[in-house]
């Protein structure tokens, strides 16, 4: 017995390293978080393998006692282990699980012996168990005990049974078959009812264990007269078989006694005598025929054998025990479990033939035939079944994916058993198929053009450019970014940006259509995919025009100090032309067309505003007793929406003479000294004005002198002639601001003294001749004769004034 011990703990403590499966041995009742092991040394694995192949352990248990720490590679107690829970009465107890490696995949066996510790004392069903004894049992009669049990096993079980006191009984120790210690009291002194009526024994069991530990039992026997024969049973050994989820009240087996007794003494009372284990939850017995039936159902995968203690007694209280050793036979009853170990729910397109894509479990319950199991899969589909070991299968990848033609693969595990009838269970696994980035994003369109209108607020979105990857997921998720390119010198992005996600441009900075109309830049679409694809598209961004600037007078110049004053002599018919008023505007298209119009006027009967031209001309004839001041307030507007404004005060004088004009313009309250002062700088002011006159007679006689050379030569020439316009404030249609040429006829008298300035009226509307059959431009000025006031005037000088529209540009 003690070599058989030693024997156990050697293949207990043993701990197998070959490559491929481990094993320990850990006693029971181990708090959590114990080592058990350091796995990955022993499995000669690098603990950045188990990190990154995500080293898991697979059981078949449904509690898990064990877990794997991937950072330190070692085993831990997961949960407190309780040996009786987990093995009940076996002597060796084991977990066997597997710890499965992802990438490649691959496991390994690993089994934990769990080794018993004494935390368990024995243990009677009963506190009491009482005895009918007739005084004349003879010496060395047999009275069978209910015996004690001990969940812990080996050295820790149950060893020993104590009686006291131990006058009249003694015990007696037997192995039993199923290797545990059946315990008889003998009767070892006659018994004498007349001296002793009840006697009170006490049983005690006890352990090896260190601390040892024991129970106990009250023996209560009262003794009878005469009843001197026992009952026998038949056969020591009964044997039965039952078929497993037989109904309940199914027949089992009929055991029998005999008592050579007469009358009350030999009437048999039959009873089970099995403690702590499911026998009397499963079978009854009949205390007066002693037939065994079912009470529950049994189950072959739950117990396969079971072992039926029945005790026969007497009214004298003489009994005999025997036993029923029931065998369950199995029947098909259990489908094949089919058990995910571990598997890709995505595998690439661009995966290798023979890739492993999932590990499966496959477990039968039943026995025999009734627990082999075949496996196969659906058919036309690129995916084999192989077998890697004994109810371990493989699903790996039997020929090229193409994630376009198939972007998912539905694989139905099926598998069956041998029985009779054979019964299959099957499971199916969705496979995504993932792709490789082999698509480059591609825009909605070629080109795109969106406009947007100046004076913008920073931050506007502008519009959208699209681009679609036909590729998935990641490799499909396109981003957009704003190539590198300068617009006038300026980098792009100072201009607009790209969302990243959306594609919305936006405008970096308010635009002004007056610096930029337009301008170009490249959108470039990038999918997420590793190495990333690219394409790229033009944008073009088109500034609409606002109106944001208000008209600009360019005549009459408006003067802080000094007042200008247009001069109209008294002999002015209707229709004279006083003076233009000339504005231009920086806007363009209807924002830039202006109108004007007479908000104000000394006289309004008298003057009149050309709607389009801004030429300020007499509507009546000019009398004596109009007011030599006329003060004319013009505005100016532009065709937005709203419309701009801007207003100009135009200052009229009506007189023949221009001290006439200095006195009406004189502040006539001046002292003396004060007009004495006046007049010598209004002296000096004609003289500079004269002196700029002349100047400016003379350079314009220059200029015109070389300008008809010029044309003289170009007419000559074969060179075509292309008249020049200033930008922005040429008059394209004939109604806007400028005409092309003004003509003013200029007289100036030879009386300096009086210095008088008549203005005739303005020629006619100048026009613009090209003469496609000639190669030179020519020029007619149709003009009236002016016509005087006093034609005994003074010789007078005349001269021809001509004013070219780039001469009012500043």
């Amino acid at each position: 017995m003690n070599r058989e011990v030693g024997l156990l703990f050697i293949l207990l403590s043993f701990l197998d390293s070959t490559a491929g499966q481990a094993s320990y041995s850990i006693p029971e009742e181990m708090p959590k978080g114990s080592l058990v092991g350091n796995i990955a040394q022993d499995l000669g694995l690098e603990i950045k393998r188990l990190i990154s192949g995500k080293a898991k352990i697979f059981s078949r248990n449904r509690e898990e006692y064990v877990e794997l720490n991937r950072e330190r590679g070692v085993l831990l107690v997961e949960e407190r282990i309780d040996r009786e829970a987990l093995c009940a009465e076996t002597a060796l107890c084991a977990l066997d699980f597997q710890i499965i490696l992802e990438n490649p995949m691959e496991f390994y066996t690993v089994t934990v012996h769990i080794t018993d510790v004494n935390d368990n004392t024995p243990t009677f069903e009963k506190d009491e168990m009482k005895f009918k004894i007739s005084e004349s049992a003879v010496t060395g009669a047999v009275f069978v005990l209910q015996r004690a049990v001990d969940h812990d096993v080996g050295i820790n079980g149950l060893r020993d049974y104590l009686l006291k006191p131990s006058d009249h009984f003694a015990l007696k120790l037997h192995n039993s078959a199923d290797g545990n210690k059946n315990v008889e009291m003998v009767l070892q002194k006659p018994l004498d009812r007349e001296k002793q009526e009840q006697i009170n024994l006490v049983l005690t069991a006890v352990d090896g264990g260190e601390p040892q530990m024991s129970g106990t039992m009250q023996i209560v026997i009262t003794v009878l007269d005469v009843n001197d024969n026992a009952p026998v049973f038949t056969q020591k050994t009964y044997k039965a078989t039952v078929t497993e989820n037989s109904p309940k009240g199914t027949v089992v087996a009929t055991v029998t006694a005999s008592d050579a007794d007469e009358g009350s003494n030999s009437k048999i009372t039959y009873s089970i005598t099995n403690t702590f284990d499911n026998v009397r939850k499963m079978f009854k017995i009949s205390e007066e025929t002693g037939q065994i039936s079912l009470i529950d159902d049994i189950d072959f995968e739950i117990a396969r054998r079971f072992q039926i203690n029945v005790l026969a007694s007497d009214n004298g209280g003489l009994t005999d025990s025997s036993k029923l050793i029931v065998e369950i036979m199995d029947v098909n009853d259990n489908k094949p479990e089919i058990r995910i170990m571990s598997k890709s729910n995505v595998i690439s397109e661009n995966a290798k033939p023979d890739t492993v894509v999932t590990m499966i479990n496959i477990e039968d319950l039943d026995s025999a035939e009734n627990g082999l199991v075949k496996c196969f899969i659906n058919e036309n589909i690129p995916f084999i079944l192989k077998s890697s070991s004994n109810n371990f299968y493989s699903l790996v990848t039997d020929s090229e994916l193409d994630r376009e033609r198939a972007s998912k693969y539905n694989v139905t595990v099926s598998c069956s058993d041998e029985g009779v009838p054979s019964l299959s269970s099957s499971v199916t696994l969705t496979l995504q198929i993932s792709d490789v980035n082999d698509n480059a994003p591609v825009f909605e369109r070629s080109s795109y053009e969106a406009y947007i209108v100046e004076n913008n607020t920073p931050g506007l979105s502008i519009f959208t450019v699209k681009a679609t990857d036909a590729d998935w997921n990641q490799n499909a998720r396109v981003s957009y970014i704003l190539e590198d390119s300068s617009v006038n010198g300026v980098p792009v992005s100072s201009y607009v940006s790209v969302s990243a996600d959306s594609g919305v441009i936006h405008a970096v900075r308010s635009f002004d259509y007056e610096q930029i109309k337009d301008f170009r830049f490249h959108v470039k679409a990038q999918d997420g995919g590793s190495p990333p694809l690219s394409s790229n598209v033009t944008v073009k961004i088109l500034i609409q025009d606002q109106n944001d600037n208000p008209p600009q007078v360019l005549y009459p110049a408006q003067t802080g100090g000094s007042v200008v004053a247009e001069m109209v002599p008294r002999s002015a018919e209707v229709g004279y032309l006083v003076t233009k008023v000339v504005a231009v505007d920086v806007d363009s298209g209807q924002n830039a067309w202006l109108s004007y119009k007479l908000q104000k006027a000394t006289d309004r009967a008298l003057f009149e505003v050309g709607l389009q031209n801004g030429e300020i001309r007499t509507i009546r004839q000019v009398t004596d007793k109009d007011a030599v001041k006329q003060r004319l307030t013009v505005i100016v507007e532009d065709n937005g929406q709203p419309s701009r404004s801007a207003t100009v005060i135009v200052n009229v004088a009506v007189a023949d003479s221009f001290p006439e004009v200095l006195s009406e313009f004189t502040d006539s309250t001046h002292d003396k000294e004060y007009n004495d002062n006046l007049t010598f700088y209004l002296v000096l002011a004609l003289a500079v004005v004269s002196f700029l006159f002349i100047t400016s007679l003379v350079v314009i006689i220059s200029v015109k002198i070389y300008r008809w050379r010029q044309s003289r030569i170009l007419y000559h020439s074969s060179l075509p002639v292309i008249p020049y316009y200033p930008p922005r404030y040429s008059d394209t249609l004939g109604t806007g601001t400028l005409q092309h040429v003004y003509n003013y006829e200029v007289c100036r008298t030879t009386d300096s003294r009086k210095s008088d300035c008549k203005f005739g009226r303005a020629a006619s509307q100048n026009v613009l001749v090209m003469d496609p059959s000639s190669t030179g431009t020519m020029q007619r000025m149709q003009g009236e004769k002016s016509i005087l006031d006093e034609p005994d005037s003074p010789l007078e000088v005349s001269c021809l004034l001509t004013f070219h529209p780039q001469d009012f540009i500043l």
